[in-house]
């Protein structure tokens, strides 16, 4: 009796893998955890920095005083010009903006990849299946959906939490067309950091505070980078940077992952 094996190809095997990973992701109740953050964290920060603006505190040792500025309008939570002087600053409005969630987009993926190291799965299904690229690819569409939605719902928060705090929506010298420009080019930018998350979670495999401690570090390197990439008054010409970008690190870095997995013992 002569027995086949079916040959799967690599868009079922993808298909497949999508499945799964959609499936646990969305399953697992950490993800509606960091969606919940990602709506609370803006409506908080503008609530709370329109209270405080313009309080004075006063330092006991040196006697100087600081007085506390507070977001003048919505959008500064989203981004800055890109002719604004604060794009490199480290006041608090600079700071406590929407490109915050990168870094719990690393906490995120982190998590989703330790999981299945600590749990097993990552070593059955390497038992079963020897394409370490399949499990690359689906991790960083997976991720990056993921991503995505947390960024367009930090953006559903400002909106909220600039009514609630009263805060003006004129956008001044730019348009509701830049403003959509700049919310889809921090989209397609966490094509540019979840590969990175996902080489340093494969490192770190189910030592979760390894994968944490070097996503964060790589991150603080390309940080300072983002409010030029996506300001608030982005064109398409951004868009085109961020997909561009987000495309070669996808693949240059993704592959590196692969060879990470490659080269060490899962099993």
């Amino acid at each position: 009796m002569e027995v086949k094996f079916e040959n799967v190809s690599f868009v079922k095997r993808l298909k497949s893998m999508l499945f799964v990973d959609f499936r646990r992701m969305f399953t697992m109740s950490f993800i509606y955890i960091m969606l919940g953050i990602s709506f609370v964290m803006p409506i908080l920060i503008l609530v709370m920095t329109t209270m405080m603006d313009g309080t004075v505190s006063v330092d006991p040792n040196t006697g100087k005083e600081t007085v506390i500025e507070g977001f003048k309008n919505v959008w500064q939570i989203i981004g800055t010009t890109s002719n604004s002087s604060s794009t490199m600053s480290m006041d608090l409005t600079s700071m406590c903006n929407i490109n915050m969630l990168y870094f719990i987009i690393a906490v995120v993926v982190a998590i989703f990849i330790s999981e299945d190291f600590r749990s097993g799965y990552a070593k059955n299904l390497f038992a079963m299946r020897s394409k370490k690229n399949d499990y690359v690819i689906s991790k960083t569409i997976v991720s990056f959906v993921g991503g995505a939605l947390m960024i367009l719902d930090f953006f559903v928060g400002a909106m909220s939490g600039g009514k609630i705090a009263g805060l003006p929506f004129d956008l001044g010298n730019t348009n509701v067309d830049n403003v959509v420009m700049c919310i889809i080019s921090k989209v397609l930018l966490v094509l540019v950091f979840v590969p990175i998350f996902i080489v340093m979670s494969v490192v770190g495999k189910q030592r979760l505070w390894l994968s944490l401690v070097c996503s964060f570090g790589l991150s603080m390197l390309l940080f300072t980078m983002v409010p030029m990439i996506t300001p608030l008054d982005s064109t398409f010409m951004n868009v085109i940077l961020c997909l561009a970008g987000g495309s070669l690190f996808s693949i240059g870095i993704g592959a590196i992952s692969n060879i990470v997995l490659n080269k060490t013992n899962i099993l």
